[in-house]
């Protein structure tokens, strides 16, 4: 059976094009359909295999280059469904991490950020540990988060060609419903799931209300949409960046690693380190004349 390989990586250049190139030589792929154009923002090229290769060192050698090389399926793969993590994946950085920037307690809450990405911290203990250090600060601050927020490169293009091709598309965060209600109306996502701080008057009260959307609700939220637009698994894209995402990626038709921490990358197979999010549309053989924008 032949194997078909994706190299993606942002941004596109002559000398990335040369690189991909020695990687297929040196791995005995054949070089295949180009899915970018010259105003790609990342490049996309598809490679062939009738022999069995070392995908581990090929990705290892690519990474090198700071290309991102995955395995992809040849038919069947545009994707219905997407739901996308937000922080870390649809923006950068921690909303939470810049709340407390924000608020002069920024490295206490980082570092919690950081041990429950990684998986080693439960995350509704560490989420409770780190509002608890949010108490008594001014809600204003929630206004000056969503003032600062970068939107990741490709994330406007992944959601609006998706939206134009007929998919739903879905926030679901673990962060919090002042900005993903922004983040979801920017970018034109269908909907959005995230918690809710709690208030008490003008100021944080430390919590936030229940329920809590964990990694738990990641997934189920999955299984809902699917059985509501009547799609199997398998027409689902999920992407996120931490161990909170890991149930609802393996349980995708395609689960995507953007960025990913290391548990994440140990235990999802495609993954997107160098690239931009517009390479979630090349995985699903989107070609770049396909792009909404």
């Amino acid at each position: 059976m032949q194997a078909c390989i994706l190299f993606t990586a942002s941004p596109s250049s002559e000398s990335t094009v040369k690189n991909i190139r020695q990687l297929c030589r040196e791995f005995g792929l054949e070089p295949g359909k180009t899915l970018s154009d010259g105003t790609s923002s990342c490049l996309a090229q598809e490679a062939h295999s009738t022999a069995r290769i070392e995908f581990s060192a090929l990705r290892e050698a690519a990474a090198s280059y700071q290309i991102d090389v995955n395995e992809i399926q040849p038919d069947a793969r545009i994707k219905k469904l997407l739901i996308a993590d937000m922080d870390a994946t649809i923006i950068r950085g921690e909303s939470l991490d810049e709340l407390a920037a924000l608020a002069g307690i920024g490295s206490q809450i980082s570092a919690i950020t950081a041990r429950a990405m990684a998986g080693e911290l439960d995350f509704e203990q560490a989420l409770a540990a780190r509002l608890a250090l949010l108490k008594g600060q001014p809600a204003s601050l929630l206004d000056a988060v969503v003032k600062g927020v970068k939107i990741t490169p490709g994330a406007q293009c992944l959601v609006a060609t998706m939206r134009a091709h007929g998919a739903e598309c879905y926030l679901v965060s673990g962060g919090f419903t002042f900005l993903t209600s922004v983040i979801a109306q920017q970018l034109g996502f269908t909907g959005h799931h995230a918690n809710q701080l709690g208030l008490t008057g003008s100021q944080l009260s430390g919590t936030a209300l229940p329920p809590i959307l964990g990694k738990q609700a990641k997934r189920d939220f999955l299984h809902h949409y699917c059985g509501q637009m009547n799609i199997p698994l398998s027409q689902s894209l999920c992407v996120g960046d931490g161990a909170n995402d890991m149930m609802m990626l393996q349980e995708a038709g395609l689960g995507v690693a953007f960025e990913g921490k290391p548990a994440l990358r140990a235990a999802i197979d495609t993954q997107i380190s160098y690239s931009d999010l517009t390479a979630l549309l090349y995985l699903q053989g989107y070609d770049a004349r396909d792009f909404a924008v």
